[in-house]
């Protein structure tokens, strides 16, 4: 009789097809098991008494209460669980599913379904598991500030006695960060396939024209080669860049920090990027301290440093400035690149470190060279040394790019 608990368990669990059905399976065996518990619990323990000696009985486990183990279980759930009774009434709530539905007052027992959520497609959903006696599930969506994403699992319980009012149980799996990776994957994807078809579709125009005859025009055919070129090393960019981010989110970069001499770094950096800030008419300044130093890996803060300052330069006005410097706030060092540009709105502000994002979609990063994923860079080799890349920017001011990178720690 004690493995008939586990038989349903396994037996509901069996059926399983992914890996929350299994743990929706799961929980509905558990739970008829502690439910079949209830019942035989205390004909077994009152048999076990008499065969036992006195003392052998009196120094007997007292079992946990089947009702115990049942809530103990319910609560410690991370998933939001709801039973429903044929009338659409909660009968049952762990919780999480108060977490979910905040909105309403608690408790959620006795309540009517249509208390909880207007959905239609729950409501429908909880019918279909009483009417065919089959689970299904539905994804949904909460409204207000704070959206989630949920798959909603529903399956009717079985008891024994054909008494036993019909209920079922719907768990709540929170998918919202599963939904929004998803999405990124898929913006991911359709970013890049656009930012290469830009320069393919240039490449092919201007070689089919060679082909046509433009090869032995001596006025052009030189100037279309350029071209060529130029999008090839676009496409070329576009890929590396595309490859070292999926690296460093894939934990496959790692950094060496050591003890670096801001000032000369930033040196060197603005004498490499001299001739393009000259043509841009924008002039690079150069105010970190001859003393400053910071702890980091010394190729890949070039990189960062590279990546803020030519953006700086591209996206600045003519005749403007780009001004580097350098603070310490305590446990960490803060490298700061100003610029004289337009600015950045708020709204934009937070999602500049994304993918390809772009402030301004009139002039876009093809037209200065920009592959829209230096920032993303920036940002993910900044967490790679502990640290963190942030902007702060006033509309028609300027905006100031800031990495923090931690100090390094010294031995007792």
């Amino acid at each position: 009789m004690r493995s008939i608990p586990l038989i349903i368990w396994l037996f509901v669990s069996w059926q399983a097809e992914d890996l929350l059905w299994l743990a929706l399976g799961a929980t509905v065996g558990i739970i008829i098991s502690f439910l079949f518990i209830r019942r035989t619990s205390s004909a077994t323990i009152s048999k076990t008494s008499d065969d036992l000696p006195e003392n052998a009985a009196n120094s007997a486990i007292e079992p946990v209460a089947p009702r115990v183990l049942l809530a103990a279980m319910m609560t410690s759930l991370r998933e939001g669980m709801i039973v429903v009774n044929e009338e659409m009434r909660i009968v049952g709530s762990n919780p999480a599913a108060n977490l979910i539905f905040s909105h309403v007052e608690l408790p959620l027992e006795g309540k009517r379904l249509t208390e909880l959520t207007r959905n239609l497609s729950v409501h429908q959903a909880f019918e279909v598991a009483f009417k065919n006696g089959e689970r299904n599930e539905i994804n949904i969506e909460t409204r207000g500030d704070d959206k989630r994403t949920f798959d909603l699992r529903i399956a009717p319980l079985r008891f024994e006695s054909e008494n036993e009012t019909r209920t079922a149980i719907g768990i709540f799996y929170d998918i919202s960060e599963l939904d929004r990776l998803e999405k990124v994957r898929q913006e991911f994807l359709s970013n890049v396939s656009h930012e290469l078809r830009t320069p393919l579709t240039a490449i092919l125009a201007f070689v089919e024209t060679l082909e046509d005859g433009a090869i032995n025009d001596a006025e052009n055919n030189l100037r279309f080669l350029t071209v060529i070129r130029k999008n090839a090393e676009r496409m070329h960019r576009l890929i590396n860049d595309t490859l070292e981010l999926s690296a460093i989110e894939a934990g496959k970069i790692t950094v060496e920090p050591t003890e670096i001499n801001l000032a000369s770094l930033v040196t060197d950096i603005a004498d490499n990027l001299a001739a393009k800030a000259e043509a841009a008419g924008i002039q690079i300044i150069n105010q970190v301290p001859v003393e400053a130093t910071v702890f980091a890996d010394l190729d890949r803060l070039e990189q960062m440093l590279t990546n803020l300052i030519d953006n700086a330069i591209k996206f600045n006005r003519p005749n403007g400035s780009v001004t580097i410097n350098y603070c310490s706030n305590g446990e960490r060092d803060c490298i700061k690149v100003a610029d004289t540009g337009e600015g950045i709105l708020p709204e934009h502000a937070e999602r500049i470190f994304e993918r390809f994002y772009r402030v301004d979609r009139a002039r876009t990063t093809r037209e200065v060279g920009g592959t829209g994923l230096g920032l993303a860079i920036v940002k993910h080799l900044a967490r790679l040394h502990g640290g963190e890349a942030s902007v702060a920017s006033e509309a028609n001011k300027g905006s100031t790019f800031t990495i923090e990178l931690p100090k390094k720690k010294t031995a007792i």
